[in-house]
């Protein structure tokens, strides 16, 4: 079994960027500033949460304004969100937990779609339905990289790829990425809610100055 095209072509650009900041925004000005950020920092990734209504609108206006930007959604919960995700220009999408149905609608539609896992028994339903793709999540709270480096063990040979989130920080950040089976990492510390709302748009360009000197290990 072999990822789809679209599939590869995205773990392929995820596994160069390797921390896709998570991010929950709330207005479209400030939703664009942040992606302006990134992309002017070096970080040309986001996974935008389908938290807020105003999700869907900012991954439309940014794919355009910043097409450079590799545009993910989060918080995919069913097909209707997935549906919505793509249409608005999303490239990837992912998702905290394992819904079948939803998986079984991006398989169908050529969608690269990672949905949430923490279980050998998820990762192998995934797989049933052609889906090697993963969010680890949440991850710390699931047990980090200990926990994950087990699950990965009994289908290392089968290549599946996971994106580990939730709880992802500057201090264990490097110990995610130095498995090989990690294509990038969730980043929930960059572009935090209450700095984005308070235009603290200095203290967000060093956290991520300082988050693309972690993925290039230094």
């Amino acid at each position: 079994m072999s990822f789809t095209l679209k599939t590869e072509q995205v773990v392929t650009e995820l596994g160069k960027i390797r921390i896709v900041p998570v991010l929950v925004l709330n207005d479209l000005t400030s939703g664009l500033k942040m992606c302006e950020i990134l992309a002017e920092r070096g970080l040309p990734a986001a996974e935008i949460t389908f938290r807020t209504q105003a999700a869907e609108s900012i991954i439309r206006a940014a794919a355009k304004e910043f097409p450079g930007l590799y545009l993910g959604a989060g918080t995919i919960l069913n097909t209707c969100d997935l549906k919505r995700a793509f249409d608005a220009g999303a490239k990837f999408a992912v998702a905290p937990g394992f819904n079948p149905k939803t998986v079984r609608t991006a398989v169908d539609s050529d969608f690269a779609f990672a949905p949430g896992v923490c279980t050998p028994s998820e990762v192998e339903q995934a797989m049933d339905l052609g889906c090697r793709f993963l969010k680890f999540f949440p991850a710390e709270a699931a047990g980090g990289t200990k926990m994950l480096k087990s699950i990965i063990a009994p289908y290392k040979h089968l290549g599946v790829r996971f994106m580990p989130t939730g709880g992802v920080t500057t201090a264990n950040v490097q110990e995610y990425l130095a498995i090989k089976e990690v294509v990038a990492v969730g980043g929930t510390w960059l572009g935090k809610a209450d700095d984005i709302a308070a235009g603290n748009w200095d203290k967000i360009r060093e956290t991520v100055k300082q988050a693309v000197a972690l993925k290039e290990g230094k």
